[in-house]
């Protein structure tokens, strides 16, 4: 297994969005990125009744889908997510597992009716799909409201969050690298 984290669209997403996530997680958790091929759009997730995609399916697919040369699988989804308790959710992950899966459903500013903003939109999605990341390493949510731990219940939360660890969090997710079994 290599030290890469494969980031892998699940359905349509634009390349652009992909690289800057890539740069980041290079820049951000010194773990190396690749972009793979494109997946099916997930219509075996989507509940006709919420008019939504059960994000447990599709991380459930990807567990089945990942690559066995990979240390970590990012799926990247347009389609909006939920699981069965909550309204919706940003991303979800194993934790302490290979896998996470973020939603650019409800991180595009038009969602909220506010204008198109590309910067804005990258910036969601780095946080969320960092914040995805940490939970496969093991992080629980943190307490600090700037963490990229913090939880994510509403975008407003995201925002105000900043796009890096804690210096708990860093330190708790260089050891958990530092311990993995590659």
């Amino acid at each position: 297994m290599s030290a890469c984290v494969t980031i892998c669209p699940v359905g349509p997403v634009n390349q652009e969005i992909l690289a800057h996530l890539a740069r980041h997680i290079r820049t951000r958790c010194g773990l190396e990125c690749r972009i793979s091929p494109e997946m099916e759009n997930p219509r075996y997730a989507y509940n006709e009744t919420r008019h939504q995609y059960d994000s447990k399916v599709i991380l459930k697919h990807l567990i089945r889908c990942c690559p066995h040369d990979t240390l970590r699988f990012i799926g990247v989804t347009p389609v909006d997510l939920y699981v069965p308790i909550l309204k919706y959710v940003f991303g979800l992950a194993q934790i302490e597992g290979q896998c996470a899966l973020i939603s650019l459903h409800r991180l595009h500013p038009r969602f909220y009716d506010q204008p198109p903003d590309h910067d804005l939109l990258v910036e969601r999605v780095k946080k969320t799909a960092v914040h995805e990341l940490g939970h496969t390493f093991g992080l629980t949510h943190c307490r600090d409201r700037r963490c990229i731990m913090y939880s994510s219940t509403r975008i407003e939360d995201t925002d105000h969050k900043q796009s890096l660890f804690c210096p708990t969090c860093f330190e708790l997710f260089k050891w958990h690298l530092e311990h993995l079994s590659v």
